[in-house]
């Protein structure tokens, strides 16, 4: 059985290729033509090209390729999906079938498309288990008593924001809510705190209360702590067990030496 790889923007397709080396596995790659980098034909021997709609494409390759489970790795911008893209037949079909278009919906209506062809979508870690940090103080310094306060606060609202299917993130100062996740994403959504109000600002980011590991997983890295400096952001909130770090060392090192406490909190 061969495993594919449905990917989006950004380092984490990559990962998830590198994780598979390791394990002695090579993917099948459907690569998405709006956001992929295209440097992944260089880092992947079976790479497919489809565009956002052609869900009847990609499954024709996989079954091609003899794929029997599947990871999706890597972010898929909302805006992208309503974004006028012609969906095939495929596509238009389990479109049609939602009830609602939230990440949930749309996401789980491709798994059971898949599923329907014998393809079982899997959780998107599944090769990276290294990157998931478990519970506790991740940098030198920890959250001291303000920043503290605007976690507790912060999980409270996060995690009902989370439940909601509306974002993973909101960015906290004194214990009131600045901003809001949506479609953006979290370093928007950090920078547009930061000229909101600027400085002391603590960012908690968190898995959904029943977060669907194969999919939509919360991600971090180097850019998400460059944001938070520059936003004036001085401590980051996450989920253990649950949140992917990338680059963690370097990500760090970088908190570090800009005073940013990281934290990983158990999940609920």
């Amino acid at each position: 059985m061969r495993y594919g790889l449905i990917a989006g923007n950004g380092r984490f397709p990559f990962l998830v290729i590198e994780g598979a080396r390791r394990a002695g596995v090579e993917l099948s790659v459907a690569a998405i033509r709006e956001e992929t980098d295209p440097s992944i034909e260089r880092e992947a021997g079976r790479v497919e090209w489809v565009g956002i709609g052609q869900l009847g494409k990609m499954i024709r390759f996989f079954k091609r390729e003899g794929v029997g489970q599947a990871i999706m790795a890597g972010q898929v911008k909302h805006v992208q999906i309503f974004s006028g893209a012609l969906p095939d037949v495929r596509m238009l079909k389990m479109l049609l079938s939602l009830p609602r278009r939230n990440t949930d919906a749309l996401i789980g209506g491709i798994a059971a498309e898949l599923q329907k062809e014998g393809i079982e979508l899997i959780d998107s870690t599944y090769f990276l288990q290294d990157h998931l940090p478990a519970e506790g103080k991740l940098t030198r310094r920890a959250p001291e008593a303000r920043e503290r306060g605007d976690i507790e606060y912060g999980l409270e609202v996060a995690r009902e924001i989370a439940r909601l299917d509306l974002g993973q993130t909101i960015v906290v100062r004194a214990r009131a809510c600045v901003a809001v996740e949506a479609m953006e994403g979290t370093d928007a959504c950090v920078a547009r705190a930061g000229h909101l109000a600027r400085g002391r600002l603590t960012v908690v980011k968190v898995a959904k209360p029943d977060q669907d590991m194969r999919f939509d997983v919360p991600v971090v890295g180097v850019p998400t702590v460059e944001t938070m400096a520059a936003a004036g952001a001085t401590c980051l909130c996450i989920t253990a067990g649950k949140t992917l770090m990338f680059d963690r060392a370097e990500m760090i090192r970088f908190a570090d030496k800009h005073r940013i406490a990281i934290i990983a909190v158990a999940p609920v």
